[in-house]
């Protein structure tokens, strides 16, 4: 009989164990459920007060691309407005701070806002990052591919036959001649206004044979020009 109550007396203790452990279960679920609907309500009003500044913006913002090796401003054009629209939500969210120029050819432009370069490991994948959108082209014949010209990086036209641009990815033009094949193809959407000694400077670091800089060149932050 006392064997018994004893197993009765152990098999009660295991049941209010088990529920002791369902009970802290479903509080950690709940409170995982609570945090995370916080969270996308902090994220709703965020964008929300993102979208409230975009309205506000001039026809022709202006924006300050700092970066390791010094400050690039660049102006978005009026006449490509989801380029421009896209551009500054991007950089207003900080989305292309950390980043890096993981492509720069001397004699042609640097190119980054690729999210991926923001950790060495993934290196093998740079240039394959970024949002999951694409943006339409928006050609116009009179932004061309100068000196300091910023146009949005793309796939290729084999997997991408309307040319649609990167949801995040930006080149900035080095040398006219090198880029005036691209007039037409690659959507220009901003110029440089100061800083295209940067531009050279950045062109012209040692690269590896991806074209990727050896010595990291990070993007600090994009922000409105003051």
């Amino acid at each position: 009989m006392k064997h018994f109550l004893t197993i009765s007396l152990c098999c009660l203790g295991a049941v209010a164990l088990l529920a002791g452990c369902g009970n802290n279960a479903a509080k950690k679920a709940a409170k995982e459920a609570e945090k995370a609907a916080a969270d996308s309500v902090a994220a709703a009003e965020q964008t929300q007060r993102t979208m409230d500044k975009i309205a506000k913006l001039p026809e022709e913002p202006v924006f300050d691309i700092i970066t390791s090796m010094g400050v690039i401003k660049v102006k978005l054009y009026a006449k490509t407005p989801k380029h421009r629209e896209n551009f500054a939500k991007l950089a207003l969210e900080k989305y292309y701070d950390g980043t890096l120029f993981h492509r720069v050819i001397d004699g042609f432009m640097i190119q980054g806002g690729d999210p991926l370069s923001k950790d060495a490991a993934n290196k093998a994948r740079f240039g394959t990052g970024g949002p999951d959108y694409t943006i339409p082209a928006e050609f116009v014949p009179e932004y061309v591919h100068k000196k300091g010209a910023l146009a949005a990086a793309r796939r290729g036209d084999a997997v991408n036959p309307y040319k649609e641009s990167s949801g995040s990815q930006f080149y900035l033009v080095q040398d006219e001649g090198g880029c005036a094949p691209l007039d037409g193809d690659y959507t220009v959407f901003g110029e440089t206004i100061e800083g295209l000694d940067v531009i050279d400077k950045i062109a012209a670091v040692q690269t590896d044979n991806r074209d990727c800089p050896v010595q990291d060149v990070k993007i600090v932050t994009i922000k409105l020009a003051e």
